[in-house]
C-alpha cells in the first residue's frame, strides 16, 4: 500500500513538473503583423509590415512597403521549425524571402534577387 502511494506522488511530481515545463515555453507562431527592416534594400523597399496568416489550413503572408498602400502576396508560402518561406513579385522580379523565428517576437532572415542578397529584421507588432 505505502509502495502504491509512493508511486503515485512520485508521478504526479513529475507530471506536474513536465506541464510546468510546458506552460513557460511560449510557441513560436509568425501569424499576424511583424514590422520589417532591410536597411541595404533598394530604396522604396526598406521598411514596411509583413503579415501573416492562415487560409483554409495554409499558410499565407504578404508585404506593404512604407511607400506603398499595396499588399504585395507572397507567393509558395512554407512554414516548418520555426521558418518561413515565401516568394513576392517586385517590379516583374521574383524575391525569394527566407526567414527563421529567434523568438516569438523576432525573425531574422533574407531576401534573395538577382543582384544580391539583403538582411531583415522582423519585429512583431502587439
Amino acid at each position: 500500500m505505502k509502495k502504491g502511494i509512493f508511486l503515485l506522488v512520485l508521478f504526479s511530481i513529475i507530471c506536474g513538473t513536465i506541464l510546468a515545463q510546458d506552460a513557460g515555453v511560449q510557441k513560436k507562431d509568425p501569424v499576424g503583423k511583424w514590422k520589417f527592416e532591410a536597411p541595404t534594400a533598394p530604396e522604396g523597399y526598406k521598411t514596411g509590415t509583413m503579415v501573416f496568416g492562415i487560409t483554409e489550413g495554409k499558410y499565407t503572408a504578404g508585404a506593404i512597403f512604407t511607400n506603398f498602400d499595396y499588399k504585395f502576396p507572397g507567393e509558395k508560402v512554407k512554414y516548418a521549425n520555426d521558418s518561413v518561406s515565401f516568394v513576392i513579385n517586385l517590379e516583374g522580379e521574383a524575391i525569394k524571402v527566407l526567414l527563421k523565428m529567434e523568438d516569438p517576437g523576432k525573425i531574422n532572415g533574407k531576401a534573395v534577387y538577382s543582384e544580391g542578397t539583403v538582411p531583415l529584421v522582423l519585429t512583431k507588432i502587439p
